[in-house]
C-alpha cells in the first residue's frame, strides 16, 4: 500500500510539473515569425500608405478577440487609444478567447479597404452586435477607410 501511495504521489507530481512547464511561454499560431524588427503601430497608423502590401511585425496587448470564430484580434498600439486589427482567414488560424489581455507579436501584411456608406453601416452594425452594444445607422454619413493586418502568424504569451 505504501509503494502504491508513493507511486501515486510521484505520478501527481510529474503531472503537475508538466502542466506548469508551458506556463509563461509563447504559443505559435499560423506561420513562424520571420521578421526580427518590430514596427510600431503608431508608425503604421501615422503613414499607412508607406506600409501597404508590406509584411510587418507588430507587438502589443490583445484588446479583443473574435468571439464567434477567433478570426481576428485587436492589438493595442504603443500610443494610448491606438490599435490595429489582425484578421485571418476563418479556420486557418483560430485565436483563443483566452488570449485577451495577453501580449502578442503578430506578423502580417497591411491592407487597406475603402468602404461605402452602406458597407460602413454593415461593418459598424456587426461590430456593435459582437460587442452587445446599440448602434444607430443614422450616425453614419460617409464611408470609412479601414487598415488592418492580414495575419500570417503570431506568438502569444501564454
Amino acid at each position: 500500500m505504501r509503494i502504491f501511495r508513493l507511486l501515486m504521489m510521484g505520478s501527481i507530481f510529474m503531472l503537475l510539473q508538466f502542466s506548469f512547464a508551458d506556463e509563461g511561454k509563447d504559443k505559435q499560431y499560423g506561420q513562424a515569425l520571420s521578421l526580427d524588427s518590430v514596427t510600431f503601430i503608431s508608425d503604421i497608423l501615422a503613414s499607412p500608405d508607406n506600409y501597404l502590401g508590406k509584411k510587418v511585425l507588430v507587438q502589443g496587448r490583445i484588446l479583443d478577440v473574435c468571439k464567434k470564430r477567433g478570426c481576428w484580434m485587436e492589438i493595442a498600439g504603443d500610443k494610448e487609444f491606438e490599435s490595429i486589427r489582425v484578421k485571418v482567414d476563418d479556420g486557418v488560424i483560430v485565436f483563443p478567447l483566452s488570449a485577451k489581455g495577453k501580449v502578442a507579436q503578430v506578423e502580417g501584411i497591411l491592407e487597406k479597404f475603402g468602404l461605402t456608406v452602406e458597407q460602413t453601416i454593415k461593418r459598424l452594425e456587426h461590430q456593435a452586435e459582437e460587442q452587445g452594444e446599440e448602434f444607430d445607422p443614422l450616425t453614419v454619413t460617409e464611408g470609412m477607410t479601414v487598415y488592418q493586418l492580414r495575419g500570417l502568424g503570431a506568438l502569444i504569451n501564454e
